[in-house]
């Protein structure tokens, strides 16, 4: 099994994540501002370089607006349509 960060998966996740930021009006800045990180951590997240825990998932969900339970319910809608 490939590592996490090359499967399509991960790659939807990441989209849903950029999605769901520019959905509330965030640029990375703000986001990264908002979750107490440095200004590189939204992009570095964005673009794969980063990993969340659940934890951090759960606290940048509230960020963005959204439950953790929404994002995954959206996260398994993306993988099972694009099979």
């Amino acid at each position: 099994m490939p590592k996490t960060i090359y499967r399509p998966e991960h790659t939807a996740l990441l989209q849903l994540l950029k999605t769901y930021r520019k959905a509330a009006g965030l640029t990375q800045v703000e986001c990264s501002k908002a979750l107490d990180r440095p200004q590189s951590f939204m992009s570095d997240v964005e673009n794969g370089t980063r990993r969340l825990d659940i934890v951090q998932l759960r606290d940048l969900c509230k960020v963005l607006g959204i439950s953790l339970p929404e994002l995954v319910e959206e996260l398994e809608n993306a993988i099972t349509t694009s099979q």
